[in-house]
């Protein structure tokens, strides 16, 4: 397999794709608004929609740092599916009953994503074929029994669980020993999908500035260096960018994911292969990948590279080490040996944004009119979606327009998350981890033992996973 004509960066695949956006004209100077949202990601566009289609006459105003999509919106893996993070913690918080509404809030939302880019005429390539997240170890398999267990519990009784022949016959993975299959999960192309939803959000009268980053967002201001937009309410809606604002360095800490995708893998390839389903494909590694068949049948496969950089910097477009790069290629061959001679096309990195606590979650301060809403974790392609619709409910219930709703009484709304510690621990911390979970997958992978890994697991009660 060659990387040598791999694209490296230039924001990524799905841009290059595809083509990237002309940014839309930058804030001309002070203005005022009703609302105010900061960030043109999957999380700020819905939300303009959502309050928009509910309050016709609003006057909101998204303000986009770069374009549309720069972030993880157009970056990440395609995967439109009902994971949401800190489920289980808001079960021991709030009781099983409340985080069972949420998870069933969560399957819903694929289903509502899938309408709406229906009835907005957005073609983003969305296939529903289910999430398929397979084992390959004795280790992972246990792991996956009990995930597949779980998940049950929490009401997903359609749920199915396969064996290694069974697992076969809808995808030939080298190794794998069995899987588990919700049908709550979709395959997309990610920068279609935003790029649709933000020419939607501005046929419906939503002002969207790009080019305009924000510095600073305080009671009823959103400050630029362009000017400043006063509004009653003020959304942040940043994801792993957080750490850029005034304030906000150790608020979420921005996690690194990368990914490459191959050239078009011909079709004597995709007959060694299988996965006519187009399911989305996990793994139960501590360092787990992701994976999609596109629609013009390559394979996108991403995972953990260098986790995080040193005072939560970002990157600017997307450029990644070679030896992530070779990495995930070696990952890819792992996995599908017959792609061992396939081009790599593209390889691009991005951030994601991780609470301390890893839980999700949708905020509205009364008091001063500030929002936010994020802390995916990595599953914001569908959570930003259920996010910005419970933003909507929370703002027509504080200006009076509407009372509670089923969304407002979810147990991840106004959830306080503490800061992340300062450096150079952050740094620490997050790369000791990253290689515990590295070691623990060598480990298991060399071991007939169904036992996870016990630094595995120490490794999950320090950084808060569990």
């Amino acid at each position: 397999m060659s990387t040598v004509s791999t694209v490296n960066g230039g924001i990524s695949f799905w841009y290059a794709n595809k083509g990237t956006p002309v940014p839309r004209e930058p804030l001309p100077g002070d203005t005022a608004a009703d609302v105010c949202i900061v960030g043109g990601g999957y999380t700020g566009l819905w939300t303009a929609y959502y309050l928009k289609k509910a309050v016709p006459f609003l006057n909101i105003t998204v303000l986009e740092a770069k374009f549309c999509g720069y972030g993880a919106s157009g970056r990440n893996g395609g995967w439109l599916y009902n994971g949401i993070a800190g489920r289980d913690r808001y079960a021991k918080l709030h009781g099983h009953d409340a985080a069972v509404r949420l998870q069933k809030a969560m399957n819903d939302t694929v289903g509502e994503v899938i309408r709406v880019a229906g009835q907005e005429d957005i073609d983003a390539d969305i296939h529903h074929g289910g999430v398929l997240e397979i084992a390959h170890t004795p280790a992972q398999l246990a792991r996956l029994k009990d995930f597949h267990s779980v998940e049950i519990a929490f009401g997903e009784t359609d749920r199915v669980l396969r064996g290694a022949r069974e697992t076969a016959e809808r995808i030939r993975v080298s190794g794998a020993v069995g899987s588990t299959w919700t049908p709550h999960g979709a395959r997309l192309h990610p920068a279609k999908l935003v790029t649709g939803l933000a020419d939607a959000v501005e046929a419906l009268g939503v002002t969207i500035h790009e080019s305009t980053p924000v510095t600073e967002i305080k009671p009823k201001h959103a400050v630029t260096p362009y000017g400043t937009v006063r509004a009653p309410y003020v959304l942040r809606c940043t994801e792993g960018f957080t750490a850029g604002l005034k304030g906000h360095r150790r608020t979420w800490l921005p996690m690194n994911s990368s990914m490459i995708v191959t050239e078009p893998l011909s079709a004597a390839i995709w007959d060694t292969i299988g996965w006519d389903g187009r399911e989305t494909l996990g793994d139960m590694a501590h360092a787990y990948m992701y994976a999609q068949r596109t629609a013009d049948d390559r394979i996108a496969l991403g995972g953990r590279g260098v986790p995080y950089r040193y005072g939560s910097a970002t990157d600017n477009d997307g450029r990644t080490r070679p030896a992530t790069v070779e990495a995930l290629r070696d990952l890819l061959v792992r996995f599908f040996p017959t792609t061992a001679a396939a081009r790599i096309d593209h390889a691009w990195s991005g951030v994601l944004g991780v609470p301390r606590d890893w839980c999700a979650t949708v905020t509205l301060d009364r008091s001063t009119g500030l929002g936010w809403a994020g802390g995916y974790v990595g599953s914001g392609v569908a959570t930003a979606n259920l996010a910005a619709r419970t933003l909507r409910d929370l703002i027509q219930q504080d200006s009076g327009q509407a009372g509670p709703t089923d969304l407002t009484a979810l147990p991840w709304v106004n959830h306080k998350v503490r800061r992340w510690e300062p450096e150079p621990l952050r740094w620490l911390g997050v790369h000791t981890l990253h290689a515990a979970y590295r070691s623990a997958d060598r480990r298991e992978a060399a071991s007939s033992s169904t036992a996870t890994d016990p630094v595995a697991k120490a490794a999950d009660r320090i950084s808060g996973r569990h």
